[in-house]
């Protein structure tokens, strides 16, 4: 009965992503780029095994990447496949190259996988992070499969460990090994009755120390800054922007400040030019304007390396649903002001604590904490220790998932 409540469900999203479809460019490239998967994967040579990595987006991908890095180095006999759930992966990576297959995700009805994936010959399934899928777990167990979470995170409130959370736990008891970031993770799996599963850590700390040894310089944003103090704004929605543009004239004289909305749409972008109470540019006009103190990033792709040039940051999402990704200033040793929404993501809470990040809960207390540490040299330079040694301390997952892979 579970299951087919569950599958009504699936059916019922794809009918509405369906009808709006006319009205919304996402979720039309969802159904186009599904519809071309099952042609890339009926066109595909079926005489390798492969491994298939999923993640539901850019972050968990970009979270994911180490492991995937280093099997295929350990394992190049194996094809790797690689799925995303959310469009704003899939367009963005569908040309990695470290992958023989990038598709969308199919939807999750039972014959739509066996239409997808019943030709391949898959030796394992790695799901990264947060991606249940019932009926593709199922159909896993059923062909035996191994199959795979790392980078996972259970919190007590989840619907694994309620009352009515039976069903959902019984398709991951079949998993060969769940690799999660935390003790609280561990203890709820063994609470549960789990016995196949450890404590790896966070890969996403392996990939940004990663990006930090390996990221090229940025020479315009270099001749933006011309040496002087950078404040950098990520991620940013308009909540964030609300609060954070009328602040930017309390920091002193000499600082840049940089901005890199999460949405990049030109409308969004040309708001938060008109309401910047200093001179401001965009990224792709900066020719136009030299003495700008604000440059407004239009782009994606620039803002992990772009925290190289700043002394601090202010890391959006925590006014609306949940903040962003704070691992990528972080490695680079830049502490962080975040909003309320952080109580999720584990690196955030262990950062408030121990003194590298900041959680702030209105605009008297961000324009605290930007003065303390556009001002404060000591405090500035604790917090920035305080967050390289975080980063040192959470390396290594990767490697420890890597012992424990039966493949």
């Amino acid at each position: 009965m579970i299951r087919l409540l569950y599958t009504a469900t699936i059916w019922l999203y794809g009918l509405i992503v369906r009808m709006v479809a006319p009205f919304n460019t996402k979720a039309v490239m969802w159904i186009r780029g599904r519809r071309e998967s099952r042609q890339r994967i009926a066109e595909t040579d079926t005489g390798w095994p492969w491994l298939w990595f999923h993640a539901a987006s850019l972050g968990e991908f970009e979270q994911g990447r180490p492991v995937i890095e280093a099997i295929r180095k350990a394992k190049p006999q194996y094809r790797i496949l690689l799925s995303f759930f959310s469009p704003s992966g899939f367009e963005i990576r569908k040309d990695y190259p470290q992958a023989d297959l990038v598709i969308y995700l199919p939807e999750d009805k039972p014959s739509e996988i066996r239409r997808h994936f019943d030709q391949l010959d898959l030796r394992a399934v790695f799901f990264i992070k947060y991606e249940f899928w019932y009926n593709l777990l199922n159909y896993l167990h059923k062909r035996q499969v191994p199959f795979y979470f790392f980078s996972v995170r259970f919190r007590p409130g989840q619907h694994f460990f309620r009352w009515y959370g039976r069903w959902f736990v019984a398709h991951l008891r079949p998993a060969r090994h769940l690799f999660v970031q935390d003790n609280t993770s561990l203890h709820l799996l063994r609470k549960a009755g789990f016995e196949h599963c450890s404590i790896a850590g966070d890969t996403r700390f392996d990939r940004v120390a990663q990006l930090v040894e390996e990221a090229p310089e940025l020479p315009e944003i270099a001749d933006f800054v011309q040496q002087q103090p950078l404040f950098v704004a990520g991620s940013t929605w308009p909540a964030d922007e609300r609060l954070l543009l009328p602040l930017l004239t309390e920091l002193p004289d000499n600082y840049k400040i940089i901005i890199a909305p999460h949405d990049i749409s030109q409308n969004h972008v040309r708001s938060i030019r008109e309401a910047c109470p200093l001179p401001a540019v965009t990224y792709s006009e900066r020719e136009n304007l030299p003495g700008a103190r604000i440059m407004i990033i239009d782009n994606i792709g620039m803002l992990s390396r772009i925290y190289r040039y700043a002394r601090f940051a202010y890391i959006g999402g925590g006014f609306g649903r949940a903040i962003h990704n704070i691992q990528e200033p972080v490695a680079w040793g830049r502490p962080v002001i975040i909003g309320p929404k952080h109580e999720k993501f584990t690196e955030a809470l262990d950062l408030v604590r121990l003194g590298g990040a900041f959680a702030v809960h209105n605009s008297s207390q961000l324009r605290a904490a930007m003065l303390r540490l556009a001002t404060n040299e000591d405090a500035l330079a604790q917090a920035s220790e305080i967050c390289r040694r975080y980063v040192a301390d959470n390396l290594g997952a990767t490697q420890r998932i890597l012992e424990k892979l039966d493949i």
